[in-house]
């Protein structure tokens, strides 16, 4: 679905409802069941940031596009946090090992012992069978 935000900021719910062609009903109910989060004002007043509209965005594809329910479109989108999570996750465990190999890297003398692994000394090998051993 294309983006139909035409500038950056917050936006009401009468607002939302009109760019998006959905009831504002729909987006109570979507807030309701725990689907989108819009901040409030001091007077109470629903306020949807370009975070929350592509969240609608994501939603409304899930709805028309494919015919998710409600409870359906829940569990995607936990499964999506679940997954960006785990991806950050491990985003942070390969840093933390690109940045202890450096650190070994720059603290080891160079030479075989710089290795992670240490190297062994190539082995000359002899004759592989008994008959090649009797030659």
């Amino acid at each position: 679905m294309p983006t139909k935000r035409r500038s950056k900021g917050a936006y009401m719910i009468s607002a939302v409802a009109e760019m998006y062609e959905i009831h504002p009903q729909t987006l109570r109910l979507y807030e309701r069941e725990g689907l989108l989060k819009p901040s409030r004002t001091e007077g109470n007043t629903r306020l949807y940031t370009d975070e929350d509209l592509e969240r609608l965005e994501f939603i409304l594809n899930l709805a028309r596009d494919l015919g998710v329910n409600i409870s359906g479109i829940a569990i995607i989108l936990q499964m999506r946090q679940r997954m960006e999570e785990m991806n950050r996750q491990m985003q942070s465990f390969v840093d933390y090992v690109r940045s202890e190999m450096l650190q070994h890297m720059q603290s080891s003398p160079i030479g075989n012992e710089a290795a992670i692994v240490p190297l062994r000394k190539p082995t000359v090998f002899g004759p592989a069978t008994p008959r090649e051993r009797k030659r």
